[in-house]
């Protein structure tokens, strides 16, 4: 198939610290290519693919000191993927609703993978408008708040099965990764670790944003012993952080979309703490990848039974369920629906 891959412009593909969505589209991008697809894949011009790259900026705008207006440059690649529209028999976008008004009005070829959370007012009455985009989510418990919306599929992510390697041995401390965020609850993941008696080690990136709620109520945790705060890091450094940690703590307060992490600490053999929030009983399997917990006290004593959970189980369920050839042949099936629909309304036409 001839195939568009629209990336948000923030990160490169794949990007070279935190970046979520980011790192998912390139994951599938090269995975697509390997199966002998034509892929063009629309980001920045940093990114590294073995696709038809159509760079639209210099490089990642979150990392570009010079950028001061994000939106400009994903409205000029809107214009771009447009003008090559005829090229493509489907159109992937990962931008969330921007692009909603050109493509219900010009009839492309498309469908959308939403990456973020869908509970907010302001978007009820714009998924409204757009009632009859096509639409894939990340995970069942992502479209609770917009059910009735065209849902063409839910597609999990997956990574690579070489990308992280399984360690069959614990190490001896408790792992946070991810942004420090209030939705994020680093502060819970320290009082937690604290009251376990085990070392904590938290690779976090602090967005603008998030600068004030870290200075506040994060850092002051930090003062206190066994918490080590590393700060971002590169994918490169993620999997050993993950493969030598006992567990994963992730002590979530909001409607997660999916968890990356919690696959990729699968993929190690790392079993996951995290709360009942969003995706997380989609995404983990109670009592084989880790625990599933309703607050601190619980999560307190899941520390004390990560011992019984056997590592290799964990690496198990991300062979089976999560890696990106599973995730690649679900796409294809939903791109084929969506060129299918197209030619049958071009043939009614």
């Amino acid at each position: 198939m001839r195939i568009a891959i629209v990336s948000p412009l923030f990160e490169s593909v794949p990007p070279s610290l935190y970046g979520g969505t980011e790192r998912v589209v390139s994951y599938l991008t090269e995975e697509l290519v390997r199966q002998g697809h034509q892929v063009t894949l629309f980001a920045s011009g940093d990114s590294r693919t073995n696709a038809s790259l159509r760079p639209v900026t210099r490089r990642g705008l979150r990392l570009d000191p010079d950028c001061q207006d994000t939106l400009a440059y994903h409205v000029i690649m809107l214009d771009e993927v447009i003008e090559s529209a005829s090229e493509f028999d489907v159109i992937h976008f990962n931008i969330d609703y921007w692009h909603f008004p050109l493509s219900k009005w010009l009839g492309l070829p498309s469908v959308t993978t939403l990456h973020g959370r869908l509970d907010l007012p302001d978007l009820v009455p714009l998924y409204a408008r757009f009632q009859e985009m096509p639409l894939v989510s990340i995970s069942d418990a992502q479209r609770k708040p917009l059910r009735s919306l065209n849902w063409i599929a839910t597609v999990h992510h997956g990574l690579p099965p070489g990308l992280f390697t399984f360690r069959q041995r614990p190490g001896s401390y408790l792992a946070f990764l991810g942004r420090i965020s209030p939705e994020k609850r680093p502060d819970l993941a320290i009082h937690i670790a604290r009251r376990a008696g085990i070392p904590l080690k938290m690779a976090a990136k602090i967005d603008r944003v998030d600068r004030p709620y870290f200075e506040q109520c994060i850092r002051p945790l930090l003062a206190g012993p066994g918490v080590e705060f590393i700060g971002e890091i590169e994918d490169r450094d993620k999997d050993r952080f993950l493969g030598e940690a006992l567990g994963l703590l992730f002590p979530i307060d909001w409607p997660e979309p999916f968890g990356l992490v919690m696959v990729e600490a699968m993929a190690c053999g790392t079993p996951v703490i995290a709360y009942r929030c969003g995706s997380v009983p989609e995404v983990m399997v109670e009592g084989v990848t880790g625990y599933i917990v309703e607050g601190e006290e619980d999560a307190i004593d899941a520390v004390g039974r990560l011992d019984r959970i056997a590592r290799a189980d964990c690496r198990r369920v991300f062979e089976q369920r999560y890696t990106v050839e599973r995730m690649a042949r679900s796409y294809l099936d939903v791109y084929q629906h969506i060129a299918h629909s197209q030619n049958r309304l071009a043939s009614v036409a």
